[in-house]
Formats: C-alpha cells, structure tokens, sequence
C-alpha cells in the first residue's frame, strides 16, 4: 500500500496526517485510523485543493482531504476507477466548445466515464474533469462527423463559469444508448414540464441567458421594475434564476437635500 502525505479534517480542523492508497482500499491514518474499501465509496467531490470522499452508509459519511495536485490525482484516479459508480470505457472530448466557441486542440481522447452521485467524471492518461450534475443544462443523443464520418454520440452540455460548455462521449451505440438512459434519469431533477412560466417570464429567461442586465429588459419589455421584481421571485422560487447583485435604489436624506439645494446656488466655476 502506497503512503501518501495529506491533511484530514477532523471536527472542523484539519491535521496533519497520511492516506494509505491500495488495490481494493485506502487507509486514513490517525487521528482517523479508517480503513475505506474502495467499493464502498459513492461520491468524490474536488474543490481546489480538496476532496471530499462519501462512503455508503446510513447516513452516508464524508471525509474531506487536503494535498497537493499529485497526490490527489493519484488519488482521484484510484477511487474513480474503483468506486460504486456507473463506469464505462469510451472517447471522449471535454470540452469540446466553451461559449459558442471550438476549444483549441480539443481531441478525442480513450479513457472511462463515471456517473457518481454528484458529478460525471471523465478519466483519461492525461486528463481528471468533473462535471457537476447540477451544472449540467442539457443532455442528447446525436451525430458528429468523426474521421469525415457522421457518427453517434451523447452531447453534454454544462454550465461553466457562467458560461455553456459542451462536452461529447463516443463508444457503440448500444452502449451509448444506455449511457444517455442514465445521465437523463441522473439529471431529472433539473427537467421542467415546459408550462411552469407565463410568457413574459419565459421572455425574461431568454433575455437573462442572452446577457441582458435588468434595466435593459424592462427597456425590452416595457414592464416596471416592481413588475421585473415580481417575476424574478417566480424564477427564483423555480430554481432557474439566482442572485448575483443587488440593484440598491436610494433618495436623499435632508443632508443630500441641503446639499443639493445650496450646490444649486453656487454653481461651482
């Protein structure tokens, strides 16, 4: 079993401490001293320098590490190839457009593909990407040409730093066709039956997706702000929308007032 140097966090601290990383299992050595067998394992999550692993249980319990980028590619690999996870082996570009745009020197490259509990992970040689299953915005069975040959394959696309990205999977189309059955089950949550929203809240999402600030729609729609405020509270409430600044609206004090009034009198030169 390969030794590895971490920091484990330990009732909201973290300490100082090493993973023992083999075949079937990984050792967490003290203060923990856990050993994890890697078929237990449901979920991996990665936030900067962190993972957070999630072991079966009832309830499920997770355990955050901290290291440095080699260690916890090593790591990823171990328990993304071996965890409780729907896994198969396939091509793969990711990401293939970002924006609208090709990504320079996107190729297919042969790896695997997980669906954890969270996140979509593609693992190949030279690359570990996870795509959150709550950023991805839509999921479909089609054609690309491939070696100036239409050929089928799933399109994933996901939200990206505020951005749509697009991702694409290649492998037998029987295969294929079982691969999209789970990440469109997996992603369900983020379906909507379509007549949730009026029309002038259907017009509103459009306009925020094009970039559209709020004083710019109410322009587009000659609707009020209170009438935009109301129907973002609906978009909020359905989980389409979320806050990122606060528009602040103000009136003068008496002070402002007196100011006001008195740099009216005496124009400045």
């Amino acid at each position: 079993m390969k030794e590895v140097p971490v920091k484990i966090e330990v009732e909201n601290r973290w300490v100082v401490s090493k993973i023992g990383i083999g075949e079937d299992r990984i050792h967490l050595h003290d203060p923990v001293n856990l050993d994890i067998p890697l078929k237990s394992i449901v979920d991996i999550e990665e936030k900067k320098n962190t993972l957070r692993i999630e072991v079966k249980g009832t309830p499920p319990t997770g355990y955050r590490v901290a290291s440095v980028p080699k260690v916890l590619t090593a790591l990823k690999r171990v328990v993304i190839m071996s965890c409780t996870a729907y896994r198969l082996m396939a091509y793969f570009m990711s990401p293939a457009v970002r924006g609208g745009v090709l990504v320079k020197d996107a190729k297919w490259e042969k790896g695997a593909i997980a669906v954890l509990k969270t996140g979509i992970w593609f693992v190949s040689q030279q690359k570990q990407i996870s795509i959150p299953l709550g950023d991805v915005s839509g999921i479909e069975l089609t054609t690309r040409e491939v070696n100036g040959k239409k050929t089928d394959v799933v399109k994933i696309d996901h939200v990206e730093s505020g951005g749509v990205s697009t991702s694409y999977v290649l492998c037998p189309l029987t295969t294929l066709q079982i691969l999209y059955n789970f990440l469109k089950d997996a992603t369900k949550e983020m379906d909507m039956n379509g007549d949730e929203l009026g029309p002038v809240a259907a017009q509103v999402s459009m306009l925020v997706y094009s970039g559209m600030d709020s004083s710019a729609i109410e322009k587009m729609l000659s609707i009020s702000n209170d009438e935009l405020e109301s129907v973002f509270d609906t978009l909020l409430d359905l989980g389409i929308v979320e806050v990122v600044c606060t528009r602040r609206e103000v009136q003068l004090t008496t002070k402002g007032v007196r100011f006001v009034t008195d740099a009216a009198k005496h124009p400045s030169n």
